[in-house]
């Protein structure tokens, strides 16, 4: 795989792929949220993860040195070659699954942006100095909104804590190493991301307990997504509404 692929912009493809598909995700509750107070909260996470999908595109497109701008690597792709995880592309369901699905997101995102500030890449470096100030926000709010569903009413914690059955066999996936991360690792530009799930585990189950949510059993089942190129119903059906203006006036710009 190597042998015909950037690793420093697959890398980087897969930090924009996240933060872009869960931020169009979030961006989804716009309008139709459970509460004011809510609707506004997610549109600036939606925003938040938007913006720091421009850096990281930015960057990918400046290393794959074929013309392609970051609109075109975030509207002009097709599902197969986005390399975001798959927990983040899943329809929203209800609120507790969007809470939960960003919480599980947040509890990794923090201390893999904290590590990746000490990147041998600069660009890099710069991007996660930016991008934790606001993950250090979203996993505040998220956790402690996880906390207070959890233990909250019957019907809270029934609905927290079937997101959080739906979503555990997901949330392993970025754990799974692979030549893309080993060659990151190799030149300082990241740790493995394998490096993080103890800390990991440690931030949700320390709000499971508080939040009186049970811990699904077993490990982790799906890793397909990390492996490399993949199509999924969820994905297509999502970049069809995302990329409908670009796809529509091609080249349009506001």
């Amino acid at each position: 795989m190597l042998d015909t692929v950037n690793p420093l912009f697959e890398f980087l493809l897969r930090q924009g792929d996240n933060t872009l598909i869960l931020g169009h995700r979030t961006s989804e509750w716009c309008g139709v949220g459970p509460a004011l107070e809510e609707d506004i909260a997610l549109a600036n996470t939606a925003l938040d993860l938007i913006g720091q999908t421009q850096l990281w595109l930015d960057y990918a497109a400046e290393v794959e040195g074929k013309g392609r701008s970051t609109n075109d690597l975030a509207f002009l792709r097709d599902a197969y070659a986005f390399r975001n995880i798959l927990m983040l592309e899943v329809p929203n369901e209800d609120f507790g699954r969007t809470l939960m699905r960003q919480f599980l997101f947040d509890a990794f995102q923090v201390p893999w942006l904290t590590l990746l500030q000490d990147s041998t890449d600069q660009r890099v470096s710069d991007i996660a100095v930016k991008s934790l100030k606001e993950a250090l926000y979203h996993l505040e709010r998220s956790r402690g909104t996880v906390i207070s569903l959890g233990d909250g009413t019957e019907e809270s914690n029934r609905r927290m804590q079937q997101a959080l059955s739906f979503l555990w066999p997901y949330s392993g996936e970025v754990f799974c190493d692979d030549e893309i991360d080993y060659a990151m690792a190799k030149v300082k530009v990241a740790p493995l991301p394998s490096e993080i799930r103890s800390i990991w585990l440690e931030t949700v189950e320390g709000a499971f307990n508080l939040a009186y949510l049970i811990k699904p059993e077993g490990d982790f089942a799906h890793s397909g997504g990390r492996a490399g190129v993949r199509h999924t119903e969820h994905l297509g059906h999502m970049l069809a509404t995302m990329q409908v203006l670009q796809r529509s006036y091609p080249g349009a710009k506001w």
